[in-house]
């Protein structure tokens, strides 16, 4: 699915020469290239991933809202579904989420595959049941031929679908960042200001909570510990799942991998900018004002997580048939 690049085997060669210590002392930790995919399936769900017929329009694909093109995201406030509805919550990046400990903001997805069904189901998102999905798949030569190569039969069921999917998002990992680079060994990979931002981040505490291969994603955490986080966003974060009160207000820990090209940031994409970002998130997580030239520093650091961004051919949908069942327009 993805090739290891020369420079992929470039930072594995120096990984290896390096003493372990100096990287496993690190808060943060490079991404490793993507293995152990079965290329059959995320070829197959590469294809449903781009395919807007999982929808009840015919018009919004799982790309939709989360655009390879954009770092995996719609660099919306919160994202547009069926009929032009507005969206509850902002869309978090697809971008190295395998490394999540769930999925979606509230964690109610346990993995990537109960997650790509979500969507399809939703009624404000894609607005489809998995019953009518399927039965367009169903319907269309290509893909029955397809899941016949894939799975050994001609079965086409909302597991193999979801499977599927989840088995193309896994190889969307992100490695190779400048700042990888500069965790490997290779010093002028990051500048002194970068480096600088670096330590900010860490002594300040951001990697309490931002830390590991995907620099956040591992915990849930309360949004205000210090203030109290002021949004007019109905959202209740992990307490929605659980019931518990004690959990209100607590959210995914988001990625800052790639987050120069996920903007705008927070569940309710309230903050437009980095710059933004790094103030509310010092003020209200940590109880400390950055000054602008800290600010500045930290918000250079973060850019240097910007890895390779998946690259592939795009993939040619089978086309339907007479029998396929047609999409319904918005409005109905």
């Amino acid at each position: 699915m993805m090739e290891k690049t020369a420079k992929h085997v470039f930072l594995l060669g120096m990984a290896a020469l390096l003493p372990l210590k100096s990287i496993a002392a690190e808060p943060v930790q490079p991404i490793e290239p993507v293995k152990n995919i079965n290329l059959a399936q995320a070829e197959l769900g590469k294809k449903l991933y781009f395919d807007p017929r999982l929808s009840k329009s015919g018009f919004i694909s799982c790309n939709s809202c989360h655009n390879l093109s954009m770092g995996g995201t719609d660099n919306l406030k919160t994202s547009i579904g069926h009929n032009w509805q507005q969206g509850p919550i902002n869309s978090p990046t697809v971008l190295n989420s395998s490394m999540n400990v769930a999925q979606f903001w509230d964690g109610r997805a346990a993995d990537l595959k109960e997650q790509a069904g979500g969507p399809i189901a939703n009624p404000g998102e894609m607005a489809f049941t998995h019953t009518l999905a399927v039965s367009v798949l169903q319907s269309i030569p290509g893909y029955v031929n397809e899941f016949r190569l894939v799975f050994g039969d001609d079965a086409i069921n909302i597991d193999r679908v979801t499977d599927a999917i989840a088995e193309f998002e896994k190889t969307l990992v992100t490695p190779g960042s400048r700042f990888d680079q500069w965790l490997l060994g290779y010093e002028n990979a990051i500048t002194a200001n970068e480096k600088a931002g670096y330590e900010l981040f860490k002594n300040s505490g951001c990697v309490a909570c931002h830390n590991g291969p995907a620099v956040g994603g591992s915990s849930f955490q309360k949004m205000g510990l210090v203030q109290p986080y002021q949004t007019t966003n109905p959202a209740e974060g992990l307490a929605g799942v659980t019931g518990k009160d004690a959990d209100r207000f607590k959210f995914k820990v988001p990625t800052l991998r790639n987050v120069e090209l996920t903007y705008p940031y927070f569940h309710d994409g309230e903050a437009e900018t980095l710059t933004e970002a790094v103030d509310i998130m010092g003020r209200l997580q940590l109880g400390k004002t950055f000054t602008a030239d800290e600010n500045a520093k930290v918000v250079a650091f973060l850019k240097t997580l910007t890895g390779e961004q998946p690259t592939f051919a795009l993939p040619i949908l089978p086309p339907s048939v007479d029998a396929t069942p047609k999409p319904q327009p918005f409005g109905q």
